[in-house]
């Protein structure tokens, strides 16, 4: 009696020989065979680490080389991603210096009086270069410190000495 190992689990079945003739009883189950024709690989998506399997085709058409498990998870990606300078209708930031540092430092303050409220917050380029829009160059400040920065020449020097001493740049 004609008996075959399956090319997946390894187990003995029997095969008809006109079938093992053609070529055909290689698995033992359509279980086995379909577990066969799986040729891609276990990915993990990128926002959330979630294990998935992608085909060949589908690991093919992946621009970014990153791969997600459903839209939700890849427009949290694309939206961070393709913000800033990556948008492609970035306009050179003159005026994005206060979402870049909202970003980048988290809750706003002044740093010199510390005030909270964000209605009377402004963004102060330290360098006094608007087109640098570096987070190292903004800090915040209130209305009221942001106007003795640029017109009290003392008031200035105690500020850059409150900013250097609070945090290192």
């Amino acid at each position: 009696m004609p008996s075959t190992i399956c090319r997946i689990c390894g187990k003995n079945f029997y095969v008809k020989p006109s079938h093992k003739k053609l070529g055909w009883g290689k698995y033992c189950s359509i279980l086995c065979r379909n577990k066969s024709q799986f040729n891609g690989k276990n990915v993990n998506c990128f926002s959330c680490g979630k294990e998935l399997y992608r085909s060949l085709a589908q690991q093919a058409k992946s621009d970014s080389g990153k791969f997600f498990c459903g839209k939700s998870c890849q427009t949290l990606w694309r939206n961070a991603y393709f913000s800033g300078e990556m948008h492609s209708n970035w306009l050179g930031g003159i005026s994005a210096y206060r979402k870049i540092l909202k970003r980048e430092s988290g809750e706003p303050i002044c740093a010199h009086c510390k005030l909270k409220d964000e209605r009377i917050l402004s963004v102060h380029h330290i360098d006094r270069n608007r087109h640098n829009n570096k987070p190292s160059n903004l800090v915040w400040a209130c209305f009221n410190c942001h106007y003795l920065i640029h017109h009290d020449r003392s008031f200035d020097i105690r500020f850059m000495k409150v900013i250097h001493s609070s945090s290192p740049r």
